[in-house]
């Protein structure tokens, strides 16, 4: 099989195996659907689960005389081309924005925040869980969620629980 790229020189990977860079040509030893994954700087990586279908003549009973009977070698190659699409470059501006907006936690719509508790719903440890972590000795709280009933949030003690 002979796999090209638009740009050339795209690194190939078939089933996760460097095979190394565009143009390049491959033997394949079964048909089926492959893992064809094309990385280049500068341009998306592009994976593609790509179907390679057997040949009529691979087919049995057909491959018994196509194999044996045929006085010469059948020769099956496949030549398999990609468009690369060049990466989306996010300008610095936007990204400070974006992340501005998760520095002070501003959520989509519809989106509670981890704290949050649903209306009517119980709060403390229920029946059968485990207690509430008490709050290691001289901490302070880190934060006071709403819609938790005021309670204090501690940090965890170091090694977890």
């Amino acid at each position: 099989m002979t796999i090209r790229t638009n740009p050339p020189g795209a690194q190939v990977y078939v089933d996760d195996y460097p095979i190394g860079t565009t143009p390049i040509s491959a033997n394949f030893t079964y048909y089926g659907k492959r893992k064809i994954r094309l990385v280049k700087d500068g341009y998306e990586t592009l994976t593609v689960l790509q179907p390679i279908p057997t040949p009529w003549y691979e087919i049995p009973p057909l491959d018994f005389v196509s194999e044996n009977l045929i006085p010469r070698e059948i020769r099956d190659h496949r030549t398999l081309s990609y468009q690369l699409t060049p990466q989306m470059v996010v300008p610095m501006e936007q990204l400070k924005a974006r992340a501005e907006q998760l520095r002070h936690g501003v959520r989509p719509a519809g989106v509670a925040a981890p704290w949050q508790v649903a209306p009517g719903a119980a709060l403390g440890p229920a029946a059968g869980t485990p207690e509430m972590i008490a709050a290691p000795a001289g901490a302070e709280p880190i934060a006071t969620p709403p819609g938790v009933g005021g309670q204090p949030v501690y940090p965890l003690p170091p090694g977890g629980r």
